[in-house]
Order: C-alpha cells, then structure tokens, then sequence
C-alpha cells in the first residue's frame, strides 16, 4: 500500500522575474510525495495561471486521483486520467521518482540515457530598461553564462536589443516574446533579430492566433512554447516553427515529454528544454531530457532566495551533475 502527500510551497525570489505577463516575487509550487514500503518518490509542479491552473485547482486534481494512487496506479494509466499539465506532472515525477529509488538507480538510467557532467543554461535577463538590461546581461556574462535568454514585450525592441548586444557581443542570445507581438511588422522584427545575431526567437505571437508566422521565411529559428504542450500540438506547428520547448508542467510529466522530444524529432523539429520558475527537484526531474536538445533554459532555481536541500549544483550558466 501506498501514502500520498500533496502540500503546496512558497519559495521567495531574490529579484523580481518581469515577463510580458508581469512580474513575480517568489515560486508557488505543489510538490506530491507517494510512499511506498519506506521508498519516498517526489515530483513538484509550477501551476500557471496561463493555462487556467491554480493551487487549489492543481492540489484539487491531484487529491482526485488519490485511492487509485494508493492503490498502485502506474505512470502509463496516469497519462489517461489526467489532462497534460502541472497536476499530471508532480504525480509523474513522483512515480518516476519512486521508481528509480525503488531499483537503486539514477532517474536517467530508469529513463534510459547518460547524463552528461554539465548542461549549459540560458540565464534570463528580465524585461526593464534598454540601459538596465545591458547592465544585467553584461554582468550574467562577465560571471560566466555565455547563453543568455532576452525577455521582451511589445515595447523598445530595438533599443533593447541593440543594447544588449553592445554589452555582450560575444554571448549567444535567445528572445521570448511570450505571446506579446502580432503578425503586423513580425517579419520586419525577425530580421532584426537576425541582424544582431539573435540564434532563436521564442513564441512571438499568441498560440492559436500565430497563422502569421507562415507568411515568410524565417532569418532566425522560431521556437514553439504556449503552442506546443504534448505531441498532439505537432501537426499544427509545421511551417509556423523549426523548433519546440519541452517543459515537464506542460506536457504533464516526463513519461509524455519523453514521447513529445522523439516524435517533434521525427518531424524536423530541434529541441529546447526549458521550465518555470521552480527549485531543484523541478530540474532534476528534467535532466533526462537535456542530452537531446540544442539549448537549455533551466535558471528556475538561480531566481530562488534558498533552493531546495538538497540542490543542484549551479555556477552562472552550468549546472553541474
């Protein structure tokens, strides 16, 4: 038999995370223990207001699922009884958790690939002023990070960008726009990305109104975040993006993010690991993805006050494992 414990955290930032959404000041996350003859496995979610979840509403599904978790649901029957998403995720990190300690082997062995020692990261620079930002992505990189992911909204795109560049002409930089921009002079600010050597743009425009992005060919490779949650996403992606971020709370764990990577594979696409904002269990629950994708973005845990214990090893730019 079976113990499930569902409990929700508040983890404090040490600076404010500012997307085009609005700003954060600390991680709410929901973290489920499944214990199973003394072998605790842990998985912890972000709920997204994005998506319509909440706490409650994610703690709400979870609890839902309960008997059949104590009972000994498997991570195959999950995937049929809960939607993709945070809730589905914290229950399938915990179950591959649970698993992996079960036999006495590294989560990525249960997943069945090799970690390498390192993973480059993006560190994200915050929206603020074009000055402000410089400042920030010139100090991310004289501290190590050498890829660095630019948040933008709608507003001093240029001045922003030309900014920054000036003050890290050697960094590789990505863009999200989180869903900010619209079709209307979209190729025009591509092409400006391109010019300042920008390696990847970021879900420019909102998913399900994003038909533009067929209009022209692409200076820059455009990455699929909102608009790309499981596998059933890909067929509306072709010729809109070259490229799909995979995160853990959107496809509802890692059993479907395992399948999404192969499958966007198959199909041309490149591969992004990213996350939310989230401590160091969030991340090690996303590793085994990480030897398959052409850019990380797993600085979650650097925006924390405290992490998690026990964390990962973060210096600017790396996790080490």
């Amino acid at each position: 038999m079976r113990t499930l414990k569902v409990y929700e955290e508040a983890w404090p930032l040490h600076t404010p995370f500012v997307i085009s959404r609005g700003a954060r000041s600390e991680a709410c996350v929901v973290v489920v223990e499944i214990e199973e003859e003394g072998v605790k496995g842990v998985g912890e979610c972000t709920p997204y207001p994005r998506y319509g979840e909440s706490i409650a509403s994610v703690m709400a599904q979870i609890m839902a699922l309960a008997p059949e978790l104590e009972r000994g649901l498997s991570r195959e029957a999950l995937q049929t009884l809960l939607p993709p998403g945070a809730a589905r995720n914290a229950v399938d990190c915990a179950l591959w958790d649970l698993a992996a300690r079960q036999q006495g082997i590294p989560l990525a062995t249960l997943a069945g690939v090799t970690l390498p020692q390192t993973v480059v990261t993006a560190q994200t620079v915050v929206i603020g002023e074009p000055a402000q930002m410089a400042a920030s992505a010139k100090a991310l990189y004289a501290a190590g990070a050498r890829l660095l992911k630019v948040k933008l909204d709608d507003r001093l795109i240029s001045e922003r960008m030309v900014a920054i560049r000036a003050a890290v002409p050697q960094a590789t930089l990505i863009v999200d726009a989180n869903e900010s921009w619209h079709g209307e002079g979209l190729a025009a600010r591509c092409q400006l990305l391109a010019d300042l050597d920008v390696a990847m743009l970021e879900q420019p425009l909102p998913a399900g109104d994003d038909a533009a992005l067929a209009n022209f060919i692409h200076p820059l490779p455009i990455c699929a975040d909102e608009s790309c949650h499981t596998r059933e996403s890909l067929p509306t992606l072709k010729g809109r993006y070259e490229m799909v971020n995979l995160k853990l709370d959107k496809t509802g764990g890692i059993t479907e993010a395992l399948a999404l990577a192969a499958e966007a594979r198959e199909n041309g696409f490149a591969l992004m690991l990213g996350c939310m904002l989230c401590t160091s269990r969030a991340i090690n629950a996303a590793l085994p993805l990480a030897g398959e994708v052409q850019f990380a973005d797993l600085d979650g845990p650097t925006w924390l006050a405290v992490d998690v214990s026990p964390a990962l090893h973060y210096t600017t730019g790396v996790v080490h494992l």
